[in-house]
């Protein structure tokens, strides 16, 4: 999973979460600051530190995190996509937003949640504000190839809630509730 932050608290930065097929989950994070975080806020067994590329040329996506080589084109917007799209980037914002979305995410896309407990006592809100699929994919890790677009499955373990079940690129706007110390 590309996490790929244009505003952050810590400036604009890239990360990647990754599962293996063993169940090792690991984070590849661009500074000891976003890792900590990230770490602090939902599961991992490995945290590297690595510099982490995004580019993106209109719907081509590349990106390089340490071993990772990632490239990937994004569809159309399907129905879904365009719903998200329709819906005001302030609303999304909103943890009623995020509330009253739970229900039909889990229905409509089977894993995903758009609110729930994180680590450390944090709370978690995701507004979805678009989704395209994702169509070709080509990766590496390690040096061995990871082969072709499969379903999520079983959903990935970092945090409360999974990924889309096919490939995608979803936009969302994520707010963390920090809890206690």
């Amino acid at each position: 999973m590309l996490g790929h932050w244009r505003r952050s608290p810590f400036g604009a930065f890239s990360d990647v979460m990754l599962e293996r097929a063993d169940g090792e989950r690991l984070l590849l994070a661009p500074t000891r600051e976003t890792a900590d975080f990230i770490a602090a806020t939902y599961v991992f067994d490995t945290v590297r530190v690595v510099p982490v590329r995004v580019g993106v040329v209109a719907r081509t996506w590349t990106v390089t995190a340490g071993s990772l080589e990632l490239c990937f084109v994004t569809g159309r917007r399907g129905p879904l996509g365009l719903l998200l799209r329709a819906v005001p980037a302030a609303l999304t914002r909103l943890p009623v937003w995020s509330a009253l979305t739970d229900r039909p995410a889990r229905l409509v896309l089977p894993g995903v949640r758009t609110r729930g407990n994180a680590r450390a006592g944090r709370r978690e809100w995701y507004g979805a504000r678009d989704l395209k699929p994702i169509r070709l994919v080509s990766a590496s890790f390690e040096g061995v190839d990871l082969g072709v677009t499969a379903p999520v499955e079983p959903p990935v373990r970092f945090g409360f809630g999974s990924v889309p079940g096919r490939p995608a690129l979803t936009r969302v706007t994520t707010t963390i509730a920090l809890g206690p110390g």
